[in-house]
């Protein structure tokens, strides 16, 4: 009879960005584990609070399945003698699978002949696999930081004070420090503090209810949102949407209280996002906004406790923020008596990098990096707001405000550009060289930002490969994968038209004085080579994701050095994939590639010549590939690789009449030599949109 596990781990408070990655532990470890004891089970479900992190585990089966498997032994040589007697290799292969000998077989593997034996495991009981699953959840839970506490001998994230591990109504033991499961839990910390007796998994989550905690996150958070946009409708307001503010504070309390306060009217003149970050940061309020979102002097915040004394309670809340508003109001003051301008050489005490100098060199850097940049995409004429955005674009780094505010950094260097009377066009650009700051988040809308964000982003990638700190499995510890895509973003968004491996080269030629000493492995690739293969693999992975992988695999192969052109190509040759008779065009085109990468290595290089043709279809396929590689040059420059694409279809029934009626591998050198030296030319052609040889003839089963 199927059962339901419910596992839950009492703490004190857990701080809210543990929690969820907490409960994915969890469930992957008893997963993990019932899937190696082939234990069926159901829906997985995971709960928390700040209080607690629980795993349910519905329909467990009553024991794992059984198994027959073939298991290998010695091999045959070792396991028997001239005679074909069992020697003590085999005895002890049978001994340790509880068998006699005479049940061991021989199994023919690649590797040559083996013992082998059939045997039979039988599945473990639920509560016994359960039990050394759970042992291995909650020990397998890894926290940012972790915590000891008594003389116990195990961490965790905050001391644990109870447990609870039920496949039923049975109590499994677990034993974590000085903590043994059993039934009980415990409700909310003011308005149920007594303990709670569990009958069964199914009655876990009523029974906290009752109690005032709301343990599923998801149930949790929607009311948290329900009551908040309530509230603020009260207050004749909206919330200002803050995803990442609601997630938090969903993690902050079991069950949600939102009070609605108010500060000075007269703070509204310090920048929005001062007031909000002030809000937000320290104190987890919600910010409230009129009809046109505009900021409103007012806040919410959510108390875990619903409180007798709702005035008290508020004047506190609106206590501590006028306190925070005031140092914000000083921070503003005082930043703004120096202007941006007098703060850059500051810039020259701050290190980025040990190896590769301050923001100082940084700015200086990619200041003489934006300005390059702009010029080889035509836009030479914003070279002067490019400049100035770029020496003032980390000066704010050195303000009060950022340094008690590091997610102000760029907002600040706006307002203060704004302040200090700089054109209105640097100072967006200041702000705008951050942006896009997530996947999400918007492209810089003028130039100047683009420029100068380009450039940062791109002397961070070479300066960090270049000292041999490249991103490696999960570690970005410079966000360099972020960068990339932002770059490729902000290229594609605004159309710009650069080389990227000329870009690299300028960017390692500025980063020469830094990185000059720099030992290297020997057979390591250059920085220049894993730069741009870095921005290959973002580039697979992120087109990958609208289009069929050896489509983009095969524009990449051609090439990716003009990123906007790349896109293009991808976008066309996914048109043509789609096409029900692209399939016999695929076979012919990788047909000519497959021939050239084959055999055109050993051909010198050379022109055709069309002297030397022999077959009227090679004289045929000779002159409708010239007139076709015309229009295609053109087409090409117009970035109308559709109209590629087309023209070098049209080449099809050509290649199939001369692959069917000419020898290409003649015995004549000559002729041989010439017509592949013709295949490789048409290769070519074909190449200025993507290397065909990459592309599978029939659609993957993974296609978009």
């Amino acid at each position: 009879m199927a059962r339901d596990l419910l596992l839950e781990v009492g703490a004190e408070e857990i701080p809210a960005s543990f929690i969820t990655p907490a409960l994915e532990d969890l469930k992957r470890v008893l997963t993990e584990r019932m899937a190696e004891a082939r234990l069926k089970h159901g829906e997985v479900r995971t709960l928390g609070t700040p209080r607690r992190l629980a795993v349910i585990v519905r329909d467990i089966a009553d024991a794992g399945d059984d198994v027959v498997k073939d298991v290998l032994g010695p091999s045959a040589k070792a396991a028997f003698d001239a005679q074909g007697k069992a020697t003590k290799a085999a005895e002890k292969f049978a001994e340790s699978l509880k068998l006699d000998v005479s049940a061991l077989g021989r199994t023919q593997t690649p590797k040559g002949e083996y013992v082998s034996a059939r045997v039979e495991e039988k599945g473990r009981p639920a509560a016994a696999v359960l039990q050394d699953a759970l042992h291995a959840a909650v020990h397998g839970v890894n926290f940012r930081k972790s915590m000891r506490w008594g003389d116990v001998d195990v961490s965790f994230a905050r001391p644990v004070q109870w447990m609870i591990a039920l496949l039923g109504g049975e109590v499994l033991p677990v034993v974590f420090g000085d903590v043994k499961s059993g039934r009980t839990t415990y409700g909310h910390r003011f308005l149920a503090p007594g303990a709670i007796e569990v009958a069964g998994p199914k009655d876990y989550e009523a029974a906290l209810e009752r109690a005032h905690v709301i343990p599923d996150l998801a149930k949790r958070r929607a009311l948290l949102v329900e009551r908040v946009r309530a509230a603020a409708q009260s207050a004749g307001g909206a919330v200002l949407e803050d995803e990442g503010l609601m997630d938090q504070v969903t993690n902050l309390i079991e069950l949600p209280n939102p009070v609605v306060g108010t500060f000075e009217a007269r703070h509204l003149d310090l920048p929005p996002e001062v007031l909000v970050q002030e809000m937000k940061s320290h104190q987890r309020y919600f910010s409230l906004v009129d009809g046109q979102g505009k900021l409103l002097p007012k806040f919410i915040a959510v108390s875990n406790t619903p409180v007798r004394d709702s005035q008290l309670s508020l004047r506190g809340y609106e206590r501590v923020l006028r306190s925070r508003l005031a140092d914000g109001r000083f921070f503003f003051d005082e930043d703004r008596k120096t202007p941006l301008a007098d703060r850059v050489e500051k810039l020259g005490r701050v290190v980025w990098q040990n190896q590769l100098g301050t923001y100082l060199d940084k700015v200086e850097r990619f200041r003489s990096l934006a300005v390059w940049l702009a010029e080889r995409s035509g836009k030479a004429s914003e070279a002067a707001t490019i400049e100035r955005a770029a020496t003032l674009s980390k000066a704010d780094l050195v303000t009060g405000m950022v340094g008690e505010f590091p997610e102000l950094q760029g907002v600040m260097g706006r307002e203060y550009a704004r302040a200090g009377g700089e054109p209105e066009a640097v100072a967006v650009a200041i702000f705008e060289h951050y942006l896009p700051r997530g996947a999400e988040d918007a492209l810089p809308s003028q130039d100047g930002g683009a420029f100068v964000g380009l450039a940062d982003r791109l002397d961070s990638l070479c300066g960090i490969f270049a000292i041999g700190k490249a991103p490696s499995g999960a570690a970005d510890p410079f966000a360099l994968r972020r960068a990339c895509l932002s770059i490729i973003r902000i290229v594609l968004g605004r159309g710009y038209r650069f080389s990227l491996s000329g870009a690299v080269d300028e960017a390692l030629r500025l980063l020469a004085p830094k990185i000059a000493n720099v030992k290297r492995k020997p057979g390591e690739a250059s920085p220049r080579e894993q730069v741009l293969e870095f921005f290959r693999g973002r580039l697979k992975a992120l087109w990958g994701e609208h289009h069929r992988t050896d489509v983009v695999e095969a524009v990449l192969s051609a090439g990716f050095d003009d990123l906007v052109a790349a896109h293009k190509r991808v976008e066309a040759l996914s048109l043509l994939v789609g096409r029900a008779d692209f399939q016999p065009l695929a076979v012919a085109f990788k047909r000519v590639a497959n021939i050239v990468e084959k055999q055109g290595k050993d051909v010198a290089e050379g022109q055709t010549n069309p002297q030397k043709f022999t077959d009227e279809p090679e004289r045929n396929l000779h002159a409708a590939f010239t007139q076709a590689r015309a229009k295609v040059g053109s087409l090409v420059g117009t970035d109308d690789f559709a109209g590629a694409l087309r023209e070098i279809t049209s080449l099809k029934p050509a290649v199939d009449v001369f692959f069917d009626k000419v020898m290409v591998m003649a015995e004549d050198k000559d002729l041989r030599e010439n017509r592949i030296r013709f295949l490789t030319e048409i290769g070519a052609l074909f190449n200025q949109v993507a290397d065909f040889s990459k592309i599978q003839a029939e659609a993957p089963a993974s296609a978009a």
